[in-house]
Order: structure tokens, then C-alpha cells, then sequence
């Protein structure tokens, strides 16, 4: 290492310290204390009785593990999706990837993959021809980040159930972007457009 030549110099000294004072550090560990405390008396299981159905503008689904449900797992949101006979999802999008898994019932998804620029802001260009990917009992499903997707259920007499898992983390450091393009039938009374 150089000793004769610093690595710093006077001005940045100067800036190094300023007259404004915070308490962040202190509230960061409060912060895990109580989250400490609190994680303690989340549940590490979830009857399947208590698994809440919703109406959304997606369809019905059962919320397996949720961030609203107090559980112990912080990362990922699992659902389950119900698809009525010959039914479908809505279409959305969200820049988490989606996982799935084909609980019974036979269906295809479409996939409207993504490419994007960034120079002063995000540029999205969505494909205007859809991928077309079958699945069947058993079977798991890849949804891209950001990929425009819609679910369907090819059956006409027997509904379909999906497992769906989603993660948290894209949340968390900022980039909370999930829309619904367009709701599922029956269920557009739930739905809110995107305004973009």
C-alpha cells in the first residue's frame, strides 16, 4: 500500500460528518426485538379449516400461507387457484416469478413474455402472441418475472385446482409491481384496471 499518497483528502473530512442526528440504528433494534418477540407466537401450522377462500378479481382462491395469516414463513405467498369447468384466470402480471403446481384437472397456461429497456425509466414490451404451455395432474408451471399470464381449464366437466406460490422478496426491496390486466369471468365486479 502507498502511504505517501492519501487516500482521502480535507474536503472529504469535512463531509464525512454533518450536524444532523437520527436514532435508525436504535429503532433497528427494537425493531428485531419485537419482531423476535412477536415470531415466537406465529403459527407453524395451518389447519386446512382455517385457510381462508377469497373472491378476487382472479378467480376463487384458498390462501394456504399469506402474509396476513401470522404465520412463521415471511418469503413466499402460496394459494390455491379453483378454475371452473371450461373456465379460466384472469390475466396478470407481477415481477415475482410464479411457480405452480397442477393439484388435478387439465388445462394450458398463455404467457405473454417481456423484454425490457431502462435508460431514464422502465420500458416494458409485452409479446402480442402468447406462449401456450398444456399441463395436467402432477405437472409444474413456470411463470417468468413480469410475464403477462392467464390460467384455463380445459376440462368441461371437472374443475381444476392449481397450487400457486409467489415471493415476498421483490416486495421488500421495492418493486411491488403486480397488476391485473383483465379479471376472470364472474369476477369482474372485483376487478380494479391497472393504470398504465
Amino acid at each position: 500500500m502507498n502511504t505517501e499518497t492519501p487516500f482521502v483528502d480535507d474536503l472529504e473530512r469535512q463531509r464525512a460528518r454533518s450536524e444532523i442526528s437520527a436514532d435508525f440504528y436504535a429503532q433497528a433494534l427494537e425493531a428485531s426485538r419485537q419482531f423476535r418477540t412477536e415470531y415466537a407466537e406465529r403459527a407453524n401450522a395451518v389447519k386446512a379449516a382455517d385457510m381462508p377462500m377469497e373472491r378476487t378479481a382472479d378467480g376463487l382462491i384458498k390462501h394456504i400461507i399469506n402474509e396476513g395469516m401470522n404465520t412463521k414463513e415471511c418469503c413466499i405467498d402460496i394459494c390455491m387457484q379453483f378454475l371452473d369447468p371450461n373456465g379460466s384466470t384472469g390475466t396478470s402480471r407481477h415481477l415475482s416469478e410464479e411457480v405452480a403446481f397442477v393439484i388435478e384437472g387439465t388445462g394450458y397456461d398463455l404467457h405473454y413474455d417481456v423484454r425490457f429497456h431502462c435508460a431514464d425509466e422502465f420500458i416494458w414490451e409485452w409479446d402480442t402472441e402468447p406462449k401456450k404451455y398444456e399441463w395436467g395432474p402432477g405437472d409444474f408451471i413456470y411463470v417468468p418475472p413480469y410475464c403477462a399470464h392467464k390460467r384455463f381449464n380445459s376440462d368441461s366437466e371437472n374443475e381444476a385446482r392449481v397450487v400457486v406460490i409467489n415471493s415476498r422478496m421483490m416486495k421488500a426491496i421495492g418493486f411491488d409491481w403486480f397488476d391485473q390486466l383483465e379479471p376472470a369471468e364472474g369476477y369482474e365486479d372485483l376487478w380494479v384496471p391497472p393504470e398504465d
